[in-house]
């Protein structure tokens, strides 16, 4: 039997008008660029004020707040290395003195490399685990006072499927990446009576080239029962969900959006 390889028929939910984030103030790290960008458009159309982080890429993301802004949401982009805690500190008082609050945390930031692990330089390994594990501590024990504050707030991690899998020349990346689901059990469990949530959402394989008209790539060796690989706004719809009311009861979850490639 073949295997579907044509686009949902729907509109994926980010890209669906809504109002079950209006109010919700979002940081996304890393919200400029690929996935990021398409969780900083989701939540704007959930209705979340956007605050969008990036460590370089600063042109992108005034044109993405711009964008937003647009559409008739507000937004603002904050330049800050997640794994400097002076500078995450410095960038969440800026998004709290402009917009009062933080109720989502999106934690999406990563560094991405191959490398074979004997020739892995330590500088390598050690700036993939502080952009992923101490960007993740930073950005929470600076955004975790004000959701405390409000009696409620969100917070999702982006995971690997690599973490679970394994995968060679990536050792660096799929050990901090396990390090975040770890990392975002924790934090459900401990801020749970504080109306905090955590999940993490492991994406599959992704297409993240940039474009306006993006269709799903093929899956030429059949690793994927959908038969393509996914959809940058496909993550980010699953995304919005777990900020939205409708995951009020979910947390502590690892959810998988790959397309069955792997199944838990």
């Amino acid at each position: 039997m073949s295997q579907p390889t044509a686009a949902p028929a729907t509109v994926p939910a980010s890209e669906t008008p809504g109002t079950e984030l209006a109010g919700k103030v979002a940081l996304i790290t890393g919200g400029a660029r690929n996935i990021g960008a398409c969780v900083s458009l989701a939540l704007a159309a959930g209705g979340a004020t956007v605050a969008i982080n990036t460590r370089a890429s600063r042109a992108e993301a005034d044109a993405l707040a711009d964008r937003i802004e647009a559409d008739g949401g507000r937004a603002a982009a904050w330049l800050a290395d997640i794994g400097e805690r002076d500078a995450v500190r410095a960038m969440v008082d800026g998004v709290l003195a402009r917009f009062g609050r933080i109720d989502i945390l999106v934690l999406n930031a990563s560094v991405r490399n191959e490398c074979a692990f004997l020739d892995l330089p330590y500088d390598d390994w050690r700036r993939v685990m502080t952009t992923t594990l101490d960007g993740a501590f930073h950005c929470s024990q600076a955004c975790l006072p004000s959701m405390i504050a409000g009696g409620s707030g969100s917070m999702v991690t982006l995971g690997g499927l690599n973490a679970l899998s394994g995968a060679k020349r990536r050792i660096h990346g799929s050990v901090a990446k396990g390090g975040l689901v770890a990392f975002t059990r924790g934090i459900a469990r401990e801020f749970a009576e504080q109306g905090v949530r955590a999940n993490c959402v492991v994406p599959g394989q992704v297409l993240t080239e940039r474009a306006s008209h993006r269709s799903p790539r093929a899956d030429p060796k059949g690793l994927i029962p959908l038969g393509r690989g996914g959809q940058p706004e496909e993550i980010a719809a699953t995304v919005r969900f777990l900020c939205g009311p409708g995951a009020s009861f979910i947390t502590g979850q690892t959810i998988h959006v790959n397309g069955g490639q792997l199944m838990t």
